[in-house]
């Protein structure tokens, strides 16, 4: 686990903060990011074939539909679906593999030292892999960008459905961003190998934090209670 104040990246709380671990669908954060750094919002996508029935969260893509980077972008960080993750990697690089090259030269440019992507979903892989400090890292350079940071701060939205069949509803799946004052993001994983794993980010009077727990049963609280921590720490100790 850690917290950061997202400004000055200081560490205000950590456990074993860069002990490198499984981190589910936390990885989307950097398939978000390499998409948004590689792709404009309004370009077409048509579903590959090989994007369609991937295993675990799914918006259940069809192959030959077309939306555009920005609803493929919604669906990964909201409803966090592994096809969406799948066809935003081979649209941008051609494969997945390719892919998973451009997110590694990423998180070196960034300067993350105690992280591996295989993939841009998160699902299990020996070599897939990072830190919770390394996570918090990257979310901190994420929020910069306005796109990410407005698409990670977005509830519910609607996206179409097979081009003119209907609407396909997407639901954040993190929760802090409905329970929690002030949340702006991030990411919710979990594998039955990894566990629950969170990244949240929240400000209050001009103050980000941005917390990470990675196999914690009990995110949600963990989080309430480090988010609160920080803010105290920032605003409420100076008073």
């Amino acid at each position: 686990a850690v917290l950061i104040e997202a400004s000055t990246g200081q560490v205000l709380m950590e456990s074993a903060a860069h002990e490198r671990l499984p981190m589910a669908s936390t990885t989307k954060i950097m398939t978000a990011l390499v998409a948004l750094e590689h792709a404009d919002l309004s370009q077409l996508v048509q579903i590959s074939e090989k994007a369609v029935g991937v295993e675990g969260s799914s918006v259940y893509l069809k192959a030959g539909e077309i939306l555009t980077m920005e609803q493929l972008l919604c669906a990964l960080m909201l409803e966090s679906a592994n096809d969406a993750a799948a066809a935003i990697a081979i649209e941008i690089a051609g494969d997945i593999e390719s892919f998973a090259t451009m997110m590694n030269e990423t998180a070196q440019r960034i300067g993350l030292t105690d992280t591996h992507f295989t993939n841009p979903h998160g699902l299990d892989n020996a070599e897939h892999y990072s830190s919770a400090y390394d996570l918090a890292m990257l979310a901190r350079y994420a929020l910069q960008n306005p796109d990410f940071a407005r698409i990670v701060s977005t509830y519910k939205t609607n996206i179409p459905l097979g081009g003119d069949e209907g609407i396909r509803v997407l639901i954040n799946h993190n929760k802090m961003l409905k329970y929690y004052s002030g949340a702006i993001g991030v990411k919710t994983g979990y594998t039955k190998r990894c566990g629950r794993c969170l990244v949240s980010a929240a400000t209050r009077d001009g103050v980000t934090m941005i917390a990470v727990t990675l196999s914690a049963p009990d995110d949600w609280r963990d989080h309430t209670a480090m988010l609160d921590y920080g803010f105290f720490f920032f605003l409420c100790a100076e008073l």
